[in-house]
């Protein structure tokens, strides 16, 4: 597991795949604010509802002059699914790669639950600046009203 990635640090320009068969990485939004929230697995609980909170406020993002990118490792394929399943309008992308960006920043990490351990996502959210740089990171992310914190500070 890669150390983790700070504020003030480049974001890693490592490409994913997207669920239109293209591929997408931080340096394509360049002078321009991002938003990439990483979140553990499409059509589960929590991460749909983060999802549609993202779509939902997206206009408002890009309103502002922000880009937003949700990452999971489920493969492009099932992105689309998900994307259809839910009606979002928010951009997401596949870290499935075995050293991929969840794995460079950290994020990417041993949990446990019901006594067992496993390698999974940590919910992550980072805000970039036009530069590249990680301006602001919220580790452990609870969902609810998430979407409306990052959007509040994307706008200052």
């Amino acid at each position: 597991m890669a150390e983790r990635i700070g504020v003030g640090e480049a974001f890693p320009d490592i490409v994913l795949a997207t669920p239109n068969g293209e591929t997408v990485k931080v340096s394509d939004f360049a002078g321009k604010k991002l938003v990439v929230f990483f979140y553990p697995k499409d059509d589960t609980p929590g991460c749909t509802t983060e999802n549609k909170d993202f779509s939902e406020a997206y206009d408002q993002f890009q309103a502002a002059g922000v880009e937003v990118l949700g990452v999971s490792k489920d493969p492009a394929k099932k992105h689309l699914k998900f994307i259809e399943k839910y009606a979002l309008t928010v951009p997401l992308a596949s870290d499935a790669e075995e050293n991929g960006l969840s794995d460079a920043l950290g994020i990417w990490t041993e949990k446990s639950m019901y006594g067992r351990t496993y390698m999974g996502m940590e919910r992550t959210t980072y805000l970039i600046d036009e530069a590249g740089k990680i301006v602001r990171i919220w580790n452990k992310v609870k969902v609810k009203g998430h979407a409306a914190d990052v959007l509040a500070a994307a706008r200052n």
